[in-house]
């Protein structure tokens, strides 16, 4: 999983091991989250490194200041492609979207089999 790869801290991997390892549902809202905080935090840098406010980015992409607020929050989840390219447009940039493959667990008949 992604997510144990982030875990540096030895509490954090106890919390990760205990509480959400081997547990599909859980594992899947914490790659969410962390795709939200990642995103948020990209897009911040963007416009941090640009040197704007959010209200001048806000006016570059003919929105509020809130809006970009909430894009930069990590607990945000409603973010749209359509939103997310004309922020990029106006830090002249350009969205990229990957679908990457998950990690494939095996089975417990393919690792007793793999032994």
């Amino acid at each position: 999983m992604a997510a144990k790869k982030k875990l540096h801290s030895p509490a954090l991997l106890f919390a990760y091991n205990r509480y959400i390892k081997g547990k599909p549902e859980r594992e899947a809202s914490l790659e969410e989250e962390l795709a939200n905080a990642e995103l948020a935090r990209k897009l911040y840098e963007l416009r941090t490194k640009a040197r704007l406010s959010q209200r001048q980015l806000a006016a570059m992409v003919g929105t509020t200041a809130s809006v970009i607020c909430r894009l930069e929050d990590a607990d945000y989840e409603g973010h749209s492609l359509a939103m997310l390219k004309r922020i990029a447009e106006a830090l002249h940039r350009r969205v990229e979207i990957r679908f990457v493959p998950l990690k494939h667990r095996k089975s417990s008949r393919e690792q007793s089999t793999s032994l």
